[in-house]
C-alpha cells in the first residue's frame, strides 16, 4: 500500500502539484484534470490494487490530495472492527423480569413554600 501526498496550486489558471516527499509532479488546467494525472501517476506503480482519494481546498488558490493506492479491492487489506459485546450467560436459571420502578410525580415548587418570594 502506498501513501502519496500533494501539494497543489492555482497559478495565473494553471494547476500545478507536487509530492510532498517524493519527485512526483503535475499540472493541469483543472483540479479535476490534475487530480486524474496525479492518480494515475502514482497508481501507475501497482495498477491491480484499488485506488482511494481525498482532494481537499486550503484556500481558493491551494489545495492537499492525497492519493492511497492498494486501499481498497484486492483483498490484500483486513479490517478488524472494535470489541464485540459479551455474551449473556445462560445458567440454569431463568432470568428474573425487570423490576418496574414507581416514580413519584415531582410537584411544581412556588415562592411561597420557600418562605420568600424571589421576585418581591
Amino acid at each position: 500500500m502506498g501513501v502519496y501526498t500533494f501539494v497543489c496550486r492555482n497559478n495565473g489558471g494553471e494547476w500545478t502539484a507536487k509530492q510532498h516527499s517524493g519527485e512526483i509532479e503535475a499540472s493541469a488546467a483543472t483540479p479535476y484534470e490534475l487530480q486524474r494525472r496525479l492518480v494515475a501517476a502514482a497508481s501507475a506503480a501497482d495498477s491491480r490494487y484499488g485506488v482511494q482519494s481525498s482532494f481537499s481546498m486550503v484556500t481558493p488558490s491551494s489545495a492537499v490530495f492525497q492519493v492511497i493506492v492498494g486501499a481498497v479491492g484486492g483483498g490484500a487489506m483486513m479490517v478488524s472492527g472494535g470489541g464485540g459485546g459479551g455474551a449473556a450467560a445462560s445458567g440454569g436459571a431463568a432470568a428474573e423480569a425487570p423490576k418496574e420502578e414507581k416514580k413519584e410525580e415531582e410537584k411544581e415548587e412556588s415562592d411561597d413554600d420557600m418562605g420568600f418570594s424571589l421576585f418581591d
